[in-house]
């Protein structure tokens, strides 16, 4: 018995009413930035092509999705920022995943987190990792430098990811982390 295989028909070119329908229904389902509004739209009309008449209103439709507050930057990038420092990520990292996203410096700075948000997410990674104090024992120092490595692959500072890897305790730790709360 022969196999049937479904024809792969190709999509209709979009126009301006399915390049809307297609950022409305992103928008409603994603929470993104305008830069990965307009990456998704781009995309979009490469796979598919454009039957519409001129230039496709790529820029246009994403203005508009920011003027109706569809679309914020800021809150994205507050979002995300939260979401990255509570899993664990440093600064660095942060600063990384928001540029990606097309989040400009300037939001960039006003989102960016105070040192002891960024020392409680250092404490976040140890424990989640089980690094320093957290981890079963005493590291060599060739174990110590992989730990300090991979708080620094996460985005924390070198004297962040030093501090908690040779923290004495657990308690020490939570200590360093608590030293700067209620400090702006």
């Amino acid at each position: 018995m022969a196999k049937m295989t479904r024809e792969r028909r190709n999509p209709r070119p979009l126009d301006a009413t399915r390049l809307n329908d297609m950022a409305l229904a992103y928008v409603a389902r994603f929470a993104t930035s305008a830069a990965k509004l307009e990456g998704y739209l781009r995309r979009k009309l490469r796979e598919r092509g454009w039957a519409g008449e001129g230039e496709p209103p790529v820029a246009e439709l994403v203005q508009r999705m920011v003027s109706l507050r569809y679309v914020d930057d800021e809150s994205f990038a507050r979002a995300k920022s939260g979401s990255l420092l509570r899993r664990g990520y440093g600064p660095r990292r942060v600063d990384q995943a928001l540029d990606q996203a097309g989040i400009a410096a300037t939001v960039r700075d006003e989102v960016r987190a105070a040192p002891a948000a960024q020392r409680q997410a250092a404490l976040a990674m140890a424990r989640k990792r089980r690094l320093g104090p957290f981890g079963p024992g005493a590291a060599d120092p060739r174990g110590r430098e992989k730990q300090v490595a991979a708080m620094l692959r996460a985005g924390h500072p070198l004297d962040s990811a030093r501090n908690l890897v040779d923290a004495a305790s657990i308690a020490a730790a939570e200590e360093w982390a608590a030293e700067l709360d209620g400090e702006q």
